[in-house]
């Protein structure tokens, strides 16, 4: 009994105190907050930014094989033979249709159309941000140049070169979109 209640209630309050005292924002789950200060979600966990009014106003994260729900596990992406890749293919062509890539003639960065391992990652290599920068200029009425310095400046290079990649966490690019545009769903 004592070794349970060390292992279930010990360890992990004394691992939450380190950590609060060391990243209080990661300890607390890395929220992100509105100016109100009600929560718009964490920094750590995608969100399905293509839908809804704001939609084309805003960019969007890699597609997700759970929709985004943090409680369902992902499973492994689908391989050729697999018939669940047919349904995925559908959606990355749904993601071009309304990117407006066919009119565009773009090409699609891996990571923008293949969804994560965990189905929430939040963050995309910098060209599958930079691909959307003509509908999301075009829809906030902004200039393209100013558009790709706003989302240069949000980019996270890795932490040593050769270890990682250069990545966009998607909402905090977006809530800083709304913040800048002075968007009323803001």
């Amino acid at each position: 009994m004592l070794v349970l209640i060390m292992a279930g209630f010990g360890y992990p309050a004394v691992v939450t105190g380190i950590a609060s005292v060391i990243d209080p924002g990661a300890a607390d789950g890395s929220l992100i907050h509105y100016p109100n200060g009600t929560v718009e979600g964490s920094s750590a966990i995608a969100q399905n930014m293509s839908t809804g009014t704001l939609g084309p106003d805003l960019f969007w994260g890699r597609p997700s094989l759970t929709d985004y729900n943090t409680t369902l596990g992902a499973d492994s992406p689908p391989g050729p033979t697999d018939p669940a890749l047919g349904a995925l293919l559908n959606e990355t062509i749904a993601y071009m249709k309304l990117y407006g890539t066919f009119a565009v003639n773009a090409t699609l960065p891996f990571w923008w159309v293949a969804p994560s391992a965990s189905s929430v990652d939040p963050d995309v290599v910098p060209q599958a941000v930079l691909v959307q920068v003509l509908r999301v200029a075009a829809n906030n009425s902004l200039t393209v140049g100013f558009l790709t310095g706003f989302v240069n400046d949000h980019i996270v290079q890795p932490i040593a070169p050769d270890v990682g990649v250069a990545y966009v966490n998607v909402l905090e690019l977006d809530i800083a979109l709304l913040e800048y545009t002075g968007n009323p769903a803001w």
